[in-house]
């Protein structure tokens, strides 16, 4: 007779351990947010019309997962664009001629000209869908992440050193095999702190990209960014603190699960490492890491992963090396002919579509104007570098207080500007404040972020032996300063005031006009001149704006920033 005995304890923790059972209530959750989260993707457009979205609190839930799905999808979608593109300009000088001066203008175009350009596109690739319009506002946050992941990428591949780029020739590194092995683990933790700042800094767009009009017809999708419109236009305070509380438990939540895990893991790819460090900890990636129900569903793909990092022929292997470089040249000048050629047929329709109806006088207004604007990007460009390298340094430096700020800096950067104009307009309007001056600062919100967190990320490479050697010579007070912190943070310096400035433009649109229920107040700038034609639906005006701020944005970036670029790499190389 065959008697069941019960499984103890101990043998089932030789099956399952408590990190197998907490990895697979992760993934479960995972699973949960997707299907929540995308399950309305195929319901007919008329169903947006018949449920329009509402201030009800209970909604919040669902909001707040649709607007993170489409957070999520276009960060996968920016990470690569940055791979592709940013790789192509750092490694081919002829396409960074071209590259380079397209992405300034790529984050000068606001993203209300994005929208309105490609709309029709995404619409017509699923008619009569909800799909088609979740495309197009998934895009429209594309666009206010991947110019930042861009550059980021793009300045590190330029400033690894020397000894390592000679350690790959000596291994004979194919190009498929340096890519993953140098290029990608060496710019990995500074293009994870620019991830974040991409990510927060789509909150300050998301408003936008949820509302999606196609002629006189208004899709408004239910979001965070879909409430936080309404919550204004009824001028509902309660309503707005629900939307920020739900923002800071989104924030939150994906900071522990996808930011903070990534920090840990990439801590690993460090330029150096000395004992005794504080590194970087996640509870996620503990689970991650020590599940074995993880290591058994990746195994398999990571073997096929391997696999294609694995030199074959190495005796073949220097010829074969020189042969995809080469082929590796004739790709970039033939992507840089295409690029070129659309680029000149673009121009050329926007100047024939830009100067129907255009006057000389309306040429000269968008100028004054754009100089009104570039007045205020200056000058906060200027008070945020001076607030906030400082910080960043002193935050750097320090792994623990980095880690206490990463969340709070994730929620700042997220803030929406509009989620300030019930007290920015109310002042303005009770102490009969000039809107020129008093509208300015929410110009720099959202894009201050870059500038503190590309400065933590460089003070967090300057090397410790470097920190050490400071430390023994005595070197202090502006010194320090001199000759360690600003030659190691200046590079990355650089590219977040890049594109902060960039930002800067792109946020006018919504800075130098502010409303809050019946009070509407506008500043005089390029912004507000392309919101206002914009609502007008003066197309003319509107791409004549657009190639202004674009104009403006180009050459203040190739008469200052890249000679201050290219200044601040030679630095960091010969530091």
């Amino acid at each position: 007779m065959r008697v069941n005995v019960p499984i103890s304890a101990a043998a089932w923790t030789r099956f399952f351990s408590r990190w197998d059972i907490l990895a697979f209530l992760l993934i479960l959750g995972l699973l949960v947010f997707l299907a929540e989260a995308s399950r309305h993707l195929f319901e007919p457009l008329a169903e947006l019309q018949r449920q329009p979205p509402s201030l009800d609190p209970r909604n919040l839930p669902e909001y707040a997962a649709r607007t993170t799905l489409r957070m999520l999808i276009a960060m996968v979608a920016s990470l690569l664009f940055t791979f592709t593109y940013a790789t192509l300009a750092a490694k081919s000088r002829t396409a960074e001629r071209l590259l380079i001066p397209l992405l300034d203008i790529l984050q000068s175009v606001p993203i209300l000209g994005f929208i309105s350009v490609t709309v029709v596109f995404f619409m017509a690739l699923a008619p009569g869908r909800v799909l088609g319009a979740e495309l197009a506002s998934i895009f429209a946050i594309f666009t206010s992440q991947a110019w930042n992941m861009a550059f980021s990428f793009y300045q590190s591949l330029r400033t690894i050193p020397a000894e390592l780029e000679e350690a790959s020739r000596n291994f004979r590194l194919s190009p498929w095999m340096r890519f993953w092995r140098l290029d990608v683990p060496f710019a990995m933790p500074q293009l994870i702190w620019n991830m974040m700042m991409s990510m927060s800094g789509s909150w300050f767009f998301v408003v936008a990209s949820e509302a999606i009009s196609v002629g006189n017809t208004t899709i408004t999708l239910p979001g965070i960014g879909s409430y936080i419109a309404l919550a204004i236009e009824r001028r509902d305070l309660v309503a707005v603190c629900w939307a920020i509380g739900a923002m800071l438990i989104v924030i939150f939540i994906y900071d522990q699960v996808l930011f903070r895990p990534l920090v840990a893991w990439a801590d690993r790819f460090r330029f150096e490492q000395e004992p005794g460090t504080q590194a970087p900890e996640s509870w996620v990636f503990d689970v991650l890491r020590r599940s074995r129900l993880i290591e058994r569903l990746i195994a398999p793909f990571a073997a096929l992963w391997r696999q294609t990092l694995r030199p074959r022929h190495p005796e073949k292997y220097v010829p074969a090396a020189q042969a995809a470089a080469n082929m590796q040249g004739r790709f970039a000048f033939q992507v840089g002919l295409i690029v070129v050629a659309l680029a000149a047929v673009a121009l050329w329709q926007t100047v024939s579509f830009a100067i129907e109806g255009i006057t000389m006088s309306d040429v000269a207004t968008t100028l004054v104007l754009g100089l009104a604007t570039l007045t205020r990007v200056v000058v906060l460009i200027a008070l945020a570098s001076v607030i906030w390298v400082p910080i960043g340094v002193w935050v750097g430096v320090r792994p623990r207080v980095a880690n206490l700020i990463q969340p709070l800096a994730q929620f700042l950067a997220a803030f929406p500007a509009n989620l300030l104009f019930p007290i920015v307009v109310s002042i303005i309007v009770a102490w009969k404040l000039s809107p020129n001056i008093w509208l300015s600062p929410l110009m720099i919100l959202g894009t201050q972020w870059y500038i503190l967190f590309n400065v933590i990320a460089g003070a967090a490479a300057i090397p410790n032996e470097l920190r050490a050697v400071g430390v023994n010579l005595r070197v202090r007070g502006w010194l320090w300063w001199r000759r360690i912190a600003l030659p190691a943070v200046l590079p990355y310096y650089v590219t977040g005031a890049i594109t902060a400035s960039g930002g800067s433009w792109n946020a006018s649109i919504v800075a130098e006009v502010a409303s809050w229920g019946d009070e509407h107040l506008q500043a005089d700038g390029l912004g507000a001149y392309i919101a206002q034609q914009t609502d007008a639906g003066d197309f003319h005006r509107i791409v004549l704006g657009i190639a202004v701020m674009s104009l403006f944005v180009v050459v203040i970036n190739r008469l200052f920033w890249r000679p201050l670029y290219f200044y601040a790499e030679r630095k960091f190389r010969l530091g």
